[in-house]
């Protein structure tokens, strides 16, 4: 049997929903927090090594690297947590219709980017 649909590999040519957007930056930033916090836990096992260790990593997370690393984890950390939430009230049966499933999409981007720039205010 041979099928006459047209085949479209080009990735970049698809629009996405933002449902889908929202999905694949919830998978995205727990990856990230992964890896983020591994590096976080090497700075605090530095730390407690004594007080040049401790004093090492207060440098660090002083320069502006250590900034961007810790607010990227707490953006992260956010972004993920707020997603999450929004899957557990779809779980509870809140929103599970496609305009649900939107609006609470929407809802994820504005919660996150507001907890995003407070963390931005706070860690600078």
């Amino acid at each position: 049997m041979t099928d006459k649909r047209p085949v479209n590999l080009d990735i970049g040519t698809i629009a996405l929903p933002i449902t889908a957007i929202a999905s694949i930056l919830h998978r995205a930033s727990g990856a990230f927090i992964f890896f983020a916090v591994a590096i976080l836990f090497a700075l605090l096992g530095q730390s407690l090594s004594g007080p040049e260790g401790f004093a090492a990593a207060q440098e660090c997370l002083n320069s502006f690297i250590g900034k961007l690393l810790v607010w990227g984890t707490l953006a992260g950390i956010s972004y993920h947590s707020v997603a999450g939430i929004k899957h557990l009230i779809m779980d509870a049966g809140i929103g599970e219709t496609m305009e649900g499933g939107i609006r609470g999409a929407q809802i994820v981007f504005v919660v996150s980017a507001v907890l995003i720039v407070i963390a931005g205010l706070w860690v600078w």
